[in-house]
């Protein structure tokens, strides 16, 4: 079991952007603190749902923040972004963070972002597999060139190179003995010893390839919400990053078609084994000494946030969407993950793991809105919540 704090930027009613952000860049230092794997950042324009519009930026500061902690993005989004652009960003953080950095990737939405950032409908609609196929090269090659419907490229060198060893941090900086930057409490997660290649950042594994040989460059997850992008994860043999929205039925759905997907592209049951430890599950935790104060904590906050953040988006089209009611999708998440007791917290993320095979999770903690609430909600999720998954 390793637990990840996802951490969103999430701009609620009353508060500014800086006040957004700052919570976040303290919010993950105290993840650390707390002993939790990782922390996972969102990226979103133009709304307050999420004021960070770069979460690999936001990843490079964190990564300087922070010592022995893993930092993902959950997601940065392809459609809107240039594949070898952001390939250049995350074999930057990856080399100079220890092998710290994972990449996530998505496709985004249909908003108004695809017409600022120049990708148009089309980049949503149908552009994601170039877009993934070509990030995917640049990070594992040397030299890459590009003649495809939205990029053509003579071939250039790649620099810096994703593909060349990384240092790993000794148990002394992983601990931070010896270290400017305050006490970091000893990490209570067990490392995983089935071969998947881990280091002491905590990133979600070596990806494998056809023949189950580690890839080198930094950690990738791709974000799944459909059939069609869950094939093309697993034809890719990339892990899954699934959304907070789906239950355990979901998961195992979304699983079951990997699975045949994985199997279909000529891989085996060893490698599947192996990258189904690699998934990584959205949600939420919220930690109180009562259920009914920790789901009144969200039911309070949250609603606001959801009208309030996910009102502001626009279509690129002016195509017609709809939205959930807010209070029932925050009354959906405080029934699907962990929002209660520590006992519950720690129950309800084992019996996914026990159900589904996922053993990584990415909790959202912020949903109290709260500065100082979101640093004590991480805080009792690493001393009270952590220690019950063995």
């Amino acid at each position: 079991m390793r637990v990840g704090a996802f951490l969103l930027s999430a701009q609620f009613p009353g508060q500014s952007h800086r006040e957004a952000l700052d919570r976040t860049v303290r919010a993950a230092v105290e993840a650390e603190r707390a002993g939790l794997d990782s922390v996972w950042l969102a990226e979103h324009h133009f709304v307050p749902y999420g004021v960070c519009p770069n979460a690999a930026t936001l990843a490079a500061l964190l990564l300087g923040r922070t010592r022995r902690i893993g930092v993902g993005t959950a997601v940065s989004v392809l459609s809107t972004a240039h594949p070898v652009a952001l390939g250049e960003q995350a074999a930057l953080l990856h080399l100079t963070s220890d092998g710290r950095f994972t990449l996530g990737v998505g496709r985004g939405g249909p908003w108004i972002d695809l017409d600022v950032f120049g990708g148009g409908v089309d980049a949503f609609e149908n552009g994601f597999p170039e877009r993934l196929d070509l990030l995917l090269r640049w990070l594992r090659g040397s030299r890459v060139g590009a003649d495809g419907p939205q990029f053509t490229f003579p071939e250039v060198a790649v620099v810096p190179r994703a593909t060349e060893p990384v240092r790993r941090s000794g148990l002394g900086s992983w601990l931070g003995l010896g270290e400017p930057s305050g006490p970091v409490r000893f990490p209570r997660q067990r490392q995983d010893v089935e071969g998947l290649g881990e280091g002491v950042g905590g990133g979600v594994g070596e990806e494998l390839d056809p023949s189950g040989r580690p890839v080198a460059g930094p950690p990738m997850v791709v974000a799944c919400t459909s059939p069609n992008g869950v094939r093309l994860a697993a034809e890719r043999g990339l892990p899954m990053l699934l959304g907070m929205h789906s239950g355990d039925d979901d998961k195992l759905r979304m699983l079951a078609l990997y699975r045949s997907a994985w199997l279909a592209a000529g891989r085996g049951e060893e490698q599947l084994r192996r990258v189904n430890r690699q998934h990584v599950a959205a949600g939420v935790a919220q930690v109180d000494d009562r259920t009914s104060a920790a789901r009144a904590t969200l039911l309070n906050a949250m609603p606001g946030w959801f009208e309030y953040g996910l009102g502001a988006h626009r279509t690129v089209d002016g195509r017609e969407r709809t939205m959930r009611d807010p209070r029932e999708y925050t009354e959906l998440l405080c029934d699907l993950h962990a929002v209660g007791t520590p006992r519950q917290c720690a129950d309800r993320l084992l019996a996914t793991a026990e159900r589904t095979g996922i053993r990584r999770f990415a909790l959202l903690a912020e949903g109290s809105g709260d500065h100082e609430a979101t640093l004590h909600n991480i805080a009792r999720l690493g001393s009270e919540v952590l220690p019950q998954l063995g």
